[in-house]
């Protein structure tokens, strides 16, 4: 059985939400009431996840930490990092190596807000020998994403931000790692842009036959545009989740 530990990746300078984001981190937006960071937060602590590790940017990095303080509050520990390059979420997740250990991890990013209960999930990856595991929505615009490439039901690939989507399967800001990951990271090389794309992590995991995937059966979304924020909201207010 794996033990699991939770890292919310929540830095950024937040530019596609300016001018919203222009004194605070965007992951203290709110979100039908709540900040936004309180919805990934909450999907690990409900999974049995306690503790949990935030890595947030230099900008308003102070925000964040004065919002979570211990994580007492919310019925966890939560230690942070912060991430003073953009090198990407490989870089962030290169911060977690110490905190995660010998365990596992589940990986959210800050912005992706859900209503599937982890746990089941949690408890397929525990069960199994894979590595890496990823998850996928259909989606009316599968460009704007990493998309899932299938023979049947084997992932081939995930192929970030196509011109031309195979598929309408989008994988979401949600992975399951083992410690395995971060060798992974090492063998990664940075990306044009200078970051350490999380396609390209995945796409080690899936090469070496040691990915799995699942489809999300409930409602997710992608809150940093100004579009998906505005519909999440709304998503949100429709639940019944709003105050």
């Amino acid at each position: 059985m794996k033990k699991i530990k939770g890292i919310i990746l929540a830095g950024g300078k937040g530019t596609r939400l300016y001018p919203l984001t222009k004194v605070t981190n965007k992951h203290l937006l709110p979100i039908a009431g709540e900040p936004m960071i309180y919805y990934p937060l909450r999907s690990l602590t409900s999974a049995g996840i306690k503790d949990i590790m935030i890595i947030t940017g230099v900008e308003h990095s102070s925000g964040i930490t004065s919002m979570l303080g211990s994580g007492k509050e919310n019925g966890c520990n939560i230690t942070y990092r912060v991430q003073d390059r953009p090198d990407g979420i490989g870089g962030a997740l290169k911060l977690c190596k110490d905190f995660v250990g010998d365990s596992s991890c589940v990986v959210i990013l800050g912005d992706n807000i859900f209503k599937e209960d982890l746990q089941k999930h949690i408890n397929t990856f525990q069960a199994g020998t894979d590595d890496c595991m990823l998850f996928f929505k259909r989606v009316p615009d599968p460009r704007r994403y990493g998309v899932g490439i299938f023979d049947d039901d084997k992932l081939l690939e995930v192929e970030e931000k196509p011109d031309k989507p195979k598929t309408n399967l989008a994988c979401v800001g949600i992975y399951f790692y083992t410690n395995e990951v971060f060798d992974v990271v090492d063998q990664v090389k940075p990306s044009g842009r200078g970051e350490y794309e999380v396609t390209s992590i995945n796409n080690v995991f899936v090469k070496n036959g040691k990915c799995s995937y699942a489809i999300l059966d409930d409602w997710w979304s992608d809150a940093g545009t100004m579009n998906s924020y505005h519909k999440t909201n709304r998503a949100i207010f429709e639940d019944g989740g709003g105050g």
